[in-house]
């Protein structure tokens, strides 16, 4: 007798082999058979008829480090077949974190991560030991964060380290991964990061590359400097010998655009010379994340306390609306998108939650100021909490992108207010639009870059595919059905077509509903 058997549908496994006529038996948490199974008995039966059984899908790229803990908040993403996530993105997440550096991350990832209240740890083993006895709708593995370890080092600091502080950050990235962080993370255009060099970089990455993790990073610059940036990290890869993976790819500003073919190919120049290189990808040409990016590098010298109070100054002031026009040495988004291409998303206070969904000319006008005034004003009135959407691109590099054999799908979602569409219609959006419409990718493939491709990247030996003895995280969808709904002007609506979820054997959806089911799992580093 099984727990649950799928029945009818087209099995596709992950692998990138064509789909087959299987069924899926499932016991105690993990597929025991998968064949011809008419006759087999089970407590549940699911008729997958005209639908696809496919490995639940891996997000490479998330912000849920927080609201992961918040399941009925948190249930979209398995509502779009999401049962496994990688947390602890772009170097600033939640642990470790010291009694001194605690309160300055809350405040720093409040806008990103959500607030939750007080946090109960420290280290990331003890982080991990809170999520694994936790009501979590789907699994989570964890990257130690640059930013994290860097601040127990340096505080926020805006400098490059010494040596000693490098090793010092790279003994706590052994240490992390000890407790069962599957690699580390960075995002150099975020403080206290920004501030590394090449030299640090490659320290601690040793210290994951020791444990065989990967390196999951947001470069310095995706615009006008984008190839220099990439050069930058296949160098770090080359020097200390770790995996890398590339977050959200993507070449911002339409005269960059030439420079897209340009990184890809050295993507596949690092691979030719033996760097295991990747690359995650969200199906949308517009991105997101923390307003307080906009600002110049030399803002965030001593954390975000520092950089309101510098903001106050009129003086500073001046000096940062002057490199908004012509400073293009950092990831300038006002210089390269423009104001009208800078949409607020989400805000702290209620006295501004009437501007969430209106970019900064369009703000500008509704407080008879202009957009650098508004921008500065806001970030103020809100003491940074705001988040946003920046559009950069078109579909053509997508496609071009999404095509590439180095290419997984990641959503770089983030919750609150009116956010980027992506949190909702992420993966529905591949397999509709870009698979079923656009023929953009085969169905196989797609799935492969959803399920089998993450699940290399993590080393993951039991999840991703379709095989006996792996566990059974599973989603079935209509595959002529699915699509996103979810817009820039509408983004809280549900995708469609995702009939059935299962994590670790539960069924969290049913025929397209939310069971209320919490059987998500801690996934921690294999030694």
């Amino acid at each position: 007798m099984f727990d649950v058997v799928v029945r009818n549908g087209r099995l596709v496994d992950g692998t990138g082999n064509p789909w087959t006529h299987l069924d899926v038996a499932i016991k105690e948490g993990r597929i025991a058979a998968i064949g011809r199974l008419d006759k087999a008995d089970a407590t549940a039966v699911i008729d997958a008829q005209g639908q696809v059984v496919a490995p639940g899908f891996i997000d490479p790229h998330v912000h849920s480090d927080l609201l992961c803990l918040r399941p009925e908040v948190h249930k979209v993403k398995v509502m779009q077949g999401i049962t496994t996530e990688l947390f602890g993105q772009d170097g600033i997440s939640v642990a470790p974190v010291s009694e001194r550096t605690k309160p300055l991350w809350q405040h720093q990832l409040r806008s990103l991560d959500g607030d939750i209240g007080d946090w109960s740890w420290n280290s990331v083993e003890d982080y991990l030991n809170y999520l694994s006895i936790s009501n979590l709708n789907g699994n989570a593995a964890y990257l130690v964060p640059h930013g994290a370890v860097r601040t127990l080092v340096m505080g926020f600091a805006g400098r490059t380290s010494t040596k000693a502080e490098a090793e010092e950050m790279r003994s706590l990235v052994e240490n992390a991964m000890e407790q069962g962080a599957v690699g580390l993370s960075s995002g150099l255009i975020y403080p206290p990061n920004l501030y590394s060099d090449i030299e640090e970089l490659t320290e601690i990455c040793k210290g994951a590359a020791k444990y065989h993790g990967c390196f999951v990073v947001h470069i310095r610059n995706e615009s006008n400097r984008m190839l220099e940036a990439v050069d930058e990290m296949i160098e770090v890869a080359r020097r200390s010998g770790v995996r890398l993976h590339l977050s959200h790819f993507k070449v911002a500003g339409q005269a960059n655009r030439r420079n897209y073919s340009i990184a890809l190919k050295k993507l596949e120049d690092a691979r030719a010379g033996g760097i295991e290189v990747t690359f995650d990808q969200y199906p949308y040409t517009a991105g997101s994340t923390v307003f307080h990016s906009i600002l110049p590098p030399w803002m965030h010298d001593g954390g975000t306390n520092r950089m309101l109070e510098n903001l106050r100054d009129p003086d500073v002031q001046s000096r940062i609306k002057k490199a908004w026009l012509e400073d293009d040495s950092y990831e300038n988004w006002v210089r390269n998108c423009g104001w009208e291409n800078i949409v607020i998303t989400a805000v702290g206070s209620e006295a501004n939650q009437s501007i969430e969904g209106l970019n900064l000319i369009q703000i500008a006008e509704t407080r008879r100021q202009a957009p650098e005034d508004a921008a500065i004003d806001l970030l103020l009135e809100e003491s940074a909490n705001i988040t946003m959407v920046t559009h950069w691109g078109v579909e053509e590099d997508i496609i071009s992108a999404m095509q590439h054999p180095l290419q997984m799908v990641g959503s770089d979602s983030i919750f609150g207010g009116k956010p980027h569409p992506r949190l909702y219609g992420t993966y529905p959006r591949v397999l509709g639009h870009f698979t079923r419409e656009l023929k953009a990718l085969q169905l196989e493939d797609a799935i492969r870059r959803m399920t089998g491709a993450p699940a290399q990247l993590l080393r993951l030996q039991d999840r991703g595919l379709l095989r006996e003895g792996y566990y059974a995280d599973i989603v079935v969808f209509d595959p002529d059905k699915v699509a996103d709904r979810a817009t820039y002007e509408r983004p809280l609506e549900a995708s469609v077509g995702i009939s059935h979820v299962l994590v670790n054997g539960e069924i969290v959806v049913l025929d397209g509903e939310y069971t209320g089911c919490t059987p998500g799992q801690v996934i921690y580093r294999r030694v």
